[in-house]
């Protein structure tokens, strides 16, 4: 209230637009909610409530069983104590805030909630023992927090989901709970691995359905209580409730997505379309800009390959990091025209500025298109807060040529301009997360090796060492969790991605002539610019002036963006 109260009144006074800058962070107060341990104890006292409420209704559902006692409650108590040291000491960097311990329990208390609810409706239906358990979606918390937190999550629900409906389902046998229970959600997992399309998770629910109905044909069998069951009732109900499990669980998963902010690798793939209108107008406006991007996307997903970070995310990030250019494209080297550039007619400083400020315009352009929230992330993140070390250097070549015309009289001592590395320093954050601190380094990398003349392996290798060497002295790795063998890691896949980029090719003669002969005539023979770029591999020739000599361009900032 306060904040808006002062813009209002820089707004009567004519120093502000009344406009504000459009943000991502949720603000300090949610941060706040989203990592208080306070919170954390909150949800694992409500999911002990809730697991006590479905002991009751267990055993509710079947008449004449008694209700829990003291003795039960405490059994479920340990091992709700037990699920919390796991997740603190296990699995603490995966389920890192109360946000996704709030979809690990939700996903849990749903799982056990559904099954009281069909274990209710199976014992009016007359479901036998065997149907009362495989005749309920076993796989649903698995199939879940496998695709959406990864294998070590899903493992760790279809354990707990088995241990804890122990003491709800008392009206089964509770070896064959345990066996079932276990059996189905660890091939869920198994199954769901590396889901990266939607179908995955109907086929997953397939093979479930397949498995369960085979099982249950086996205990019937086994325990001598086929007598009175059809085969449909047998096989087809495990089946139709794993095929079903499936569907729920792919319908589920956009809305658990949004709800507790995680992306599946199925909505970076959708993501990846590069027919998005940011990404086609990044095509027609800022060409140079947009094949910068698609380097950059190949060069830090074979990265995060190589480290076990996430590939498909560095590559989507990748396309969008630079959509900031979109505001001024010619002023960044990949897009100038060769014959014009407009730095020349700036200060050193104004031209930093216009450097730094494709930062905030690319954040300003992904919150208005709703592009996900790691990817304004890795926007911000990507250059941290580095060094436009091009335009440092002119600034401070021209306050000494100032320093110079003042000791020789011929200027004035208001000519001599103030120079701060500050001004020239990007606002940052630093890179925060091993996906932002990868595309970082791959877009310096990325941009450098367009410099390498004559590029090999060598070249390639000493450029890489030399870049990565420069970002961990000046500090813009000292916020992310990249360790120094992930970054040996990280650069040999540098340098084989730019390897295989920039490899050469035969010069093949022209068609009609000898490679071994007809060299002299070759040589006399007019060519055709078509000639020439047949000739040379289809690269195009270098500029001239049609005399067959260079052009000499002005010099050309080597933009650190």
């Amino acid at each position: 209230m306060f904040e808006s109260i002062r813009r209002a009144k820089l707004q009567r006074e004519g120093f502000s637009c009344g406009k504000i800058r459009r943000k991502h962070q949720e603000g300090d107060w949610v941060d706040a909610m989203r990592t208080h341990p306070a919170v954390a104890v909150g949800l694992y006292a409500a999911f002990f409530l809730v697991i006590a409420f479905f002991m009751r209704m267990g055993a509710s559902v079947t008449a004449g069983l008694a209700q829990p006692g003291v003795v039960a409650y405490s059994c479920a108590a340990t091992l709700i104590v037990a699920m919390i040291v796991h997740l603190r000491v296990g699995l603490k960097e995966l389920i890192s805030d109360n946000r996704k311990l709030a979809l690990v329990l939700g996903t849990l208390t749903l799982h056990l909630g559904m099954q009281v609810a069909i274990q209710e409706f199976g014992v009016k239906e007359g479901w036998n023992n065997i149907l009362l358990i495989l005749g309920v979606p076993l796989g649903f918390s698995a199939l879940v927090l496998s695709i959406m937190l990864g294998t070590k999550v899903g493992l760790f629900g279809a354990l707990y989901a088995t241990l804890i409906g122990v003491p709800i389902f008392v009206t089964v046998t509770p070896l064959n709970y345990l066996a079932c229970s276990a059996l189905i959600g660890f091939l869920a997992v198994a199954l769901t691995r590396r889901v990266r399309r939607r179908n995955r998770v109907f086929i997953a629910g397939f093979y479930i359905g397949i498995a369960a109905a085979a099982y249950s044909v086996l205990l019937h069998y086994g325990s001598n209580s086929a007598e009175g069951q059809t085969w449909m009732r047998m096989a087809g109900v495990p089946f139709a409730m794993g095929m079903l499990t499936g569907m729920v669980t792919g319908g589920f998963l956009p809305m658990l997505e949004s709800l507790f902010g995680v992306t599946t690798d199925i909505s970076w793939l959708e993501l990846a379309d590069l027919n998005h209108p940011l990404m086609k107008r990044l095509s027609m406006e800022a060409p140079g800009t947009y094949h910068h991007s698609l380097m950059v996307a190949s060069l830090s997903e074979a990265a995060a390959e190589s480290i076990g970070a996430n590939p498909t995310m560095c590559r989507v990030s990748s396309y969008f990091h630079d959509i900031g250019k979109l505001a001024k494209p010619e002023y960044f080297i990949e897009n100038m025209d060769p014959e014009s550039n407009p730095h020349d007619d700036l200060t050193a400083r104004m031209s930093a500025l216009v450097l730094i400020a494709h930062v905030k315009d690319g954040v300003d352009l992904a919150i208005k298109h709703n592009l996900n929230c790691n990817i304004i992330d890795v926007i911000e993140q990507h250059h941290g807060t580095s060094l436009v070390w091009y335009f440092y250097r002119r600034a401070l070549d021209q306050r000494a040529e100032a320093l110079r015309n003042l000791e020789e009289t011929k200027g004035k001592e208001d000519d001599v301009p103030q120079v701060t590395e500050d001004v020239f320093r990007y606002p940052g954050p630093r890179p925060q997360f091993k996906e932002s601190a990868i595309i970082s380094l791959a877009d310096s990398v990325e941009s450098a090796s367009r410099t390498l003349e004559k590029p090999n392996a060598s070249r390639i290798e000493t450029m890489v060492d030399e870049i990565v060497q420069a970002r961990m002295v000046d500090g813009q790795l000292d916020e992310c969790d990249l360790t120094i063998a992930e970054l040996a890691r990280v650069k040999a896949s540098f340098c084989k991605t730019l390897l295989s980029m920039m490899h050469s090719r035969i010069k093949y003669a022209r068609a009609g002539e000898s490679m071994n002969a007809g060299t002299k005539r070759e040589a006399q023979a007019p060519r055709t610019a078509a000639g020439a770029e047949i000739l040379e591999g289809n690269f195009p020739p270098g500029p001239g002036d049609g005399n067959g000599r260079k052009r000499s361009n002005r010099s050309k900032p080597a933009s650190a963006a």
